[in-house]
């Protein structure tokens, strides 16, 4: 499925398109460029050749929903080759502040191109709730890797911690509406669910092993949070914006142990730093 195999860190550069059209491909294929060397980079290629093809004369016609998921794709496997190049470089200091900005708003324009070519429609029913959960499961992870390498680099914490909660605070929020993408299932809605275990986990919400991940994501920078914000030179003013980190960082570990040693129990999920973690947070 998209969502797994997007599971993995992903990055991203600059893309310039404002709107679906011969000269937004043109445009993602000349900035990105492509590399004959990487699967998703050739996936993206072929797919944007397809795309391009609709607007010539004589082309096939699409309807927008598949038009706008084609390209959304292409923006995922692209994006898959570049954060990962990020990430391999232990996010350098001078340059990924610069990178990582241009690598979520390029994420949020599927999001944006749904919005302003379907107004009269769901993002999620054009894009599919898989596709947008991807895109917020992406940003989120980008952020949640860039904050724990920064976490590591203590030096650099001390005197940007004020930016440092931020990006902790933006990646929980993109983590958050990632979980809350699908209704969690409601039992007694008329669902008939013959395996409890399946029934347990819908109804918390848990549809596959990148919701839990995300869960062990969301509670790991709401703890970095909790040490940190204390000590944030923040105004009160922008305090009372923040998320309740530790609220939220119990909940969702807690849901994530009951997951993880209950119905999952054995099968190679850990407890031990969600515990530690919320030894801190309770």
């Amino acid at each position: 499925t998209v969502l797994h195999e997007h599971v993995k860190i992903k990055n991203l550069w600059p893309i310039t398109a404002l709107c679906v059209t011969q000269d937004s491909f043109f445009s993602v294929e000349v900035t990105y460029g492509f590399s004959t060397d990487d699967d998703y980079l050739q996936n993206a290629s072929a797919v944007l050749d397809t795309l391009k093809s609709y607007y010539r004369p004589g082309g096939e016609s699409s309807n927008l929903s598949k038009l706008l998921q084609d390209y959304t794709q292409v923006i995922l496997d692209i994006t898959f080759y570049e954060e990962n190049k990020l990430v391999d470089q232990e996010f350098p200091e001078d340059c990924s502040p610069y990178k990582i900005q241009q690598l979520l708003q390029d994420l949020t324009e599927p999001e944006v191109l749904a919005g302003r070519l379907a107004p009269g429609q769901e993002v999620q029913t054009v894009l599919g709730l898989e596709l947008l959960e991807c895109l917020y499961w992406r940003r989120g992870a980008l952020l949640y890797m860039y904050c724990h390498t920064l976490h590591q680099r203590k030096q650099w914490i001390k005197k940007n911690k004020d930016t440092f909660l931020k990006c902790i605070q933006e990646g929980v929020r993109y983590l958050m509406r990632m979980l809350q993408v699908r209704n969690s299932v409601k039992l007694n809605d008329g669902v008939v669910l013959h395996d409890t275990t399946t029934a347990s986990f819908l109804s918390e919400g848990i549809f596959s092993d990148t919701h839990l991940l995300t869960m062990m994501y969301i509670g790991e920078m709401c703890f970095w949070a909790v040490k940190y914000e204390d000590c944030s030179a923040d105004t009160m003013e922008h305090k009372e914006d923040r998320l309740q980190f530790r609220d939220i960082g119990t909940q969702i570990l807690n849901k994530y142990v009951l997951a993880c040693e209950g119905p999952l129990q054995g099968q190679g999920w850990n407890t031990e730093n969600a515990k530690e973690i919320l030894s801190i947070l309770q």
